[in-house]
């Protein structure tokens, strides 16, 4: 009987749709403006995955929000083994995981972001193996599975006895005021243990200079011709940012923006707002993926939610990235993990990604979780055929 440990910040993401670019210190404005607790759904997306395999694991979790609440819901074997103060915080996440260390737990799960992450780093450093499920608006560290069910998949894999080997991957974490002012200051704060499977674990973004001044001239004539009177949405990431400051155009580096008839309407705009600006057939969204990463909806751009992406549909999506950028991600794809997997599903596929003036490549995008799934039933037809 394997020990899993569980732990879910729950106010992680928070801020997200409601574009504070984060939970830390603004739960509570975040939850005045309309913003709906994502966590636990993230986690359960995670958790569900496994309720085919509870009779080889028991989870020693937190009480309420925290675990316990969860694991009752998917009618899970559990043990509280730390009782959280309501509303929880960063110390009950942190008694939380001291517990989970006592308790010589085989693999601690975590739902959350980076603040998450590094208040677990902090009690438990490399002496456990850990895995993240993602559930914060920014994720910069490489300890967290690129989707919620990629790290459902992944648990899967070591409840069933596959090998996994383990890796050291950095903890992130950047100053959020100055993330709201559209100032990226990140740093590295140490490593955890995590499963080396690339395939379901996100790599660090990489950093420094994304593109070239000269590459990003050239998108943005090509960007500027297709959306000469068109109105669009710009998302967030230093790539665009370029692409607006070569169109003369006010931009929120780290947040969405509406632009309509040559000029910036409304910048930062929460999930709602964005929905709302979408008037017609036209409007087009302008986005790039993280680089090193791939995320192209699910990190930082939450206010893109699968409510916008439907209204807009996929062939209103226009992509833009350097060949470098895409260089950066040795051939994995470009990553979609909205919450809704039929919308992943949808969005899955070959896309068109602007990389230059007249200049375009297809890359492959989708969500780990539906590839698996759909190679597991490929695999089951072909059993069947073959009996």
């Amino acid at each position: 009987m394997l020990k899993l440990g569980l732990i879910i910040n729950p106010i992680a993401g928070l801020g997200g749709s409601v574009a504070l670019k984060g939970s830390d210190g603004v739960a509570e404005q975040a939850l005045a403006k309309g913003a709906v607790k994502q966590a636990n759904f993230r986690a359960q997306l995670a958790l569900e995955l496994l309720t085919s395999l509870q009779s080889q694991f028991t989870i020693f979790t937190a009480s309420a929000e925290m675990g316990e609440q969860l694991c009752e819901r998917l009618n899970l074997p559990y043990q509280v083994v730390y009782r959280a103060a309501e509303p929880s915080s960063a110390e009950d996440t942190q008694l939380a995981a001291q517990q989970m260390l006592e308790a010589d737990v085989d693999l601690l799960l975590f739902a959350g972001g980076d603040g998450t992450a590094r208040d677990i780093l902090a009690v438990v450093g490399e002496q456990l193996t850990c895995i993240g499920i993602p559930a914060g608006c920014k994720i910069h560290s490489g300890v967290y599975g690129v989707t919620p069910r990629a790290t459902g998949l992944l648990v899967a894999k070591f409840l069933q006895g596959e090998m996994l080997s383990l890796r050291s991957a950095d903890v992130m974490d950047i100053d959020e005021q100055a993330f709201r002012q559209g100032r990226v200051r990140a740093k590295c704060f140490g490593e955890m243990q995590v499963p080396d499977e690339l395939h379901y674990v996100q790599a660090v973004k990489q950093g420094g200079i994304e593109s070239e001044d000269l590459v990003l001239q050239d998108i943005a004539a090509e960007v500027s011709e297709m959306l000469d009177g068109v109105p669009f949405i710009a998302g967030s990431g230093t790539t665009v940012a370029a692409i607006m400051q070569e169109l003369s155009l006010p931009n929120t580096l780290l947040g969405v923006d509406f632009v309509e008839d040559q000029q910036t309407i409304q910048q930062d705009l929460t999930a709602t707002q964005v929905l709302n600006r979408i008037s017609n057939a036209e409007t087009k969204l302008l986005i790039t993926p993280i680089g090193g990463q791939g995320h192209l909806f699910g990190r930082g751009n939450q206010q893109l939610s699968p409510a916008v992406i439907r209204k807009l549909g996929r062939e209103n999506i226009i992509v833009v990235a350097s060949k470098t950028k895409l260089k950066s991600l040795h051939g994995r794809p470009l990553i979609v993990d909205t919450g809704d997997t039929e919308l992943d599903k949808m969005l899955s596929g070959s896309i068109k990604v602007i990389t230059g003036y007249r200049d375009y490549i297809m890359y492959r995008v989708s969500n780990p979780e539906n590839e698996v799934t759909d190679a597991q039933k490929l695999c089951h037809r072909t059993t069947d055929l073959s009996e």
